[in-house]
């Protein structure tokens, strides 16, 4: 693998990083909820989950997934139910109101939650699934090595990470603004209606 092929893998896996989606929503309201560490455990969790889609595709796993309608079906069930969870949860805080700065107990205590909702909403979105296997056999050559494998793989899981820890940043400069009851409630509401709708709109994608 040269820097040619580092440099455009990491270029296409941080525009699909910035696309707002899922992991963009999950990072936010991490932030929100339970400060920067939070914000910053979720990113990594994030990372870790398409490293685990960068290995599982090179082992052709993912191609099994892509490929069988029932594996297909159940990881986009069960992401869509996922995403609606957390988007219901959403909307439920906003209803209720009563925003609060979180106490540092609460935070600390925050960051392994937001970990796991960083890794399995990445985890299971079959998108993933398909968008690695489109792009991973135009980098990898034919007999790859275990390095080679392991390098892009690294690429793709570092330039997440890095381009999700400085929106957990940028978010936590303007938390003061963003955790205001009246915005906190409007970010909640809209961001619970975005994963509903996006939870919804995988269950229902071929």
């Amino acid at each position: 693998m040269n820097v040619t092929q580092a440099l455009a893998l990491a270029g296409v896996i941080l525009l699909g990083a910035m696309s707002p989606g899922p992991d963009f929503l999950v990072v936010l309201r991490s932030v929100l909820s339970g400060g920067r560490r939070a914000g910053m455990a979720c990113a990594a969790g994030v990372a870790c989950g398409l490293l685990v889609w960068a290995g599982i595709t090179s082992v052709g796993v993912a191609g099994l997934l892509a490929t069988s309608a029932v594996a297909f079906t159940t990881v986009k069930l069960a992401g869509a139910a996922y995403l609606v969870y957390l988007g219901i949860r959403a909307l439920l805080a906003a209803r209720r109101g009563g925003y609060t700065e979180t106490p540092a107990p609460a935070k600390a205590r925050s960051a392994g939650g937001a970990f796991a909702a960083g890794l399995l909403t990445n985890l299971l979105n079959p998108k993933v699934a398909v968008f690695f296997l489109a792009l991973w056999p135009q980098l990898l050559p034919a007999h790859a090595s275990v390095l080679d494998t392991a390098t892009l793989a690294g690429v793709a899981a570092g330039t997440t990470l890095l381009w999700f820890l400085v929106l957990a940043n940028i978010v936590t400069v303007l938390r003061r603004f963003l955790t205001a009851a009246r915005v906190r409630r409007t970010i909640d509401a809209v961001t619970g209606t975005l994963l509903v709708g996006i939870g919804v709109r995988i269950a229902a994608s071929s």
